[in-house]
């Protein structure tokens, strides 16, 4: 049973940094691409970053590119998204999402909450 858990947010001014987690259990973590998506108050589902199973190739929705890093600890079982230069539109719950590198589609945790604001 695939269990993503989340954490790492937080309240941060425009301009700071936040890093989330992804703990992952439940299947083979290292056989399986993933993805950061997140969804802002009112707004649908949105993708942000996803990664190859392996860890070569990433990849960035337009918005967060240049400011978001996207990476994964395969032994640890553990997936990251470095958030540098945040901006007020960033705020958002963020999920990690299991088994896609290109949407926001598939299992996801229970979300770490995002805001930025001064």
């Amino acid at each position: 049973q695939v269990q993503l858990v989340e954490s790492g947010g937080g309240l941060a001014q425009p301009g700071g940094s936040l890093r989330l987690s992804c703990a992952a259990s439940g299947f083979t973590f290292s056989l399986y691409s993933m993805s950061w998506a997140r969804q802002a108050p009112g707004k649908g589902l949105e993708w942000v970053s996803g990664i190859s199973s392996a860890g070569t190739g990433t990849y960035y929705a337009h918005s967060v590119k240049g400011r978001f890093t996207i990476s994964r600890d395969n032994a640890k079982n553990m997936l990251y998204l470095q958030m540098n230069s945040l901006k007020p539109e960033d705020t958002a719950l963020y999920y990690c999402v299991y088994g896609t590198a290109t949407t926001s589609q598939g299992t996801r945790g229970q979300g770490t909450q995002v805001t930025v604001s001064s």
